[in-house]
């Protein structure tokens, strides 16, 4: 058996050039999502497609290499994580059809606000007042991108929320699965879940593409996952979270101009005001959990 676990070195520039070439897949799979919403594919076709090529790829990239890949030491934990992942896929692309992508990213960035809040009850981790002043001044910043009260708020906004608080779950559950079952495992097993729970849905209404970038599109929603997904498992072997967590955001830019570019939703006032709170906010948490050597994730969960 070829052995499936790579020595962690340290080579943070490289780490770091690779996450931020991850950011890319990672955005194209957003927009890729929003493509196909507004052509009109259903959304559970969507997520059946991101996870049918996922599934795919990931049984021929680590079946062959990887005796026991399907062996967990805690199924109930992996059922669950991959429960969440559905939530977080089907939160962001349900909300994908009512607002720009400039929205939707702010708003799954506060993932790390909801962990942090969450560690305490979960985790039984310690968390002192800064943290909470941390994480209810990245709040503010989504009541100003939201604007809830006024003609500018969409209910998606909540649903949206709702896919982070998933995603701050998922991020909860796979530190708990550290140590426990490989990132392959877990990897294939939240794909299969996912997958299971969709397919009974994906062929109601199932719409093919009809030109090259509705192809390109319903093509590079799985694969670009994958490679995303592959591609930020690889930056974390040459570096710590510690030093890569910072530049996750940079996806939010890629979004604003795909946003801009491809769909004519350039960001507003109110984002250029919002997301920087919601982004200040998380990098704050960032450096008192670095300060007091903890990890955490300050970019999302991915769909």
């Amino acid at each position: 058996m070829i052995s499936t676990i790579a020595p962690v070195e340290e080579r943070r520039n490289l780490g770091i050039g690779i996450l931020l070439f991850a950011q890319l897949f990672f955005a194209t799979l957003d927009t890729s999502a929003k493509y196909l919403s507004s052509i009109g594919v259903p959304l559970g076709e969507i997520v059946f497609i991101r996870y049918a090529v996922h599934v795919a790829l990931a049984l021929a990239l680590f079946l062959p290499v990887q005796r026991g890949l399907f062996v967990t030491r805690n199924w109930r934990l992996e059922v669950l994580r991959g429960l969440c992942l559905l939530g977080v896929t089907a939160a962001n692309f349900l909300a994908q059809r009512f607002l720009p992508l400039t929205v939707t990213g702010a708003l799954m960035f506060t993932m790390p606000l909801m962990v942090t809040a969450l560690s305490g009850p979960l985790l039984g981790e310690r968390i002192g007042w800064r943290r909470w002043a941390a994480v209810a001044a990245g709040f503010v910043g989504i009541l100003v991108i939201v604007r809830p009260g006024t003609d500018a708020f969409h209910p998606a906004s909540l649903i949206c929320l709702a896919g982070a608080l998933s995603a701050a779950l998922y991020s909860i559950i796979t530190r708990k699965l550290a140590g426990v079952d490989s990132a392959a495992t877990q990897q294939v097993y939240s794909g299969i879940i996912a997958l299971a729970c969709v397919t009974p849905f994906a062929f109601d209404g199932w719409v093919w593409p009809t030109g090259g970038g509705s192809w390109f599109a319903f093509l590079a929603i799985g694969v670009a996952g994958m490679i995303a997904h592959q591609l930020n498992t690889i930056a974390h072997r040459f570096a710590p979270p510690s030093a890569l967590a910072p530049f996750g955001y940079t996806e939010l830019l890629l979004l604003a101009v795909a946003s801009w570019l491809i769909f004519g939703e350039p960001p507003d006032a109110w984002f250029y005001l919002g997301a920087p709170i919601i982004i200040g906010s998380g990098i704050y948490i960032w450096l008192r959990e670095r300060k007091f050597n903890r990890t955490v994730t300050v970019e999302p969960v991915e769909d």
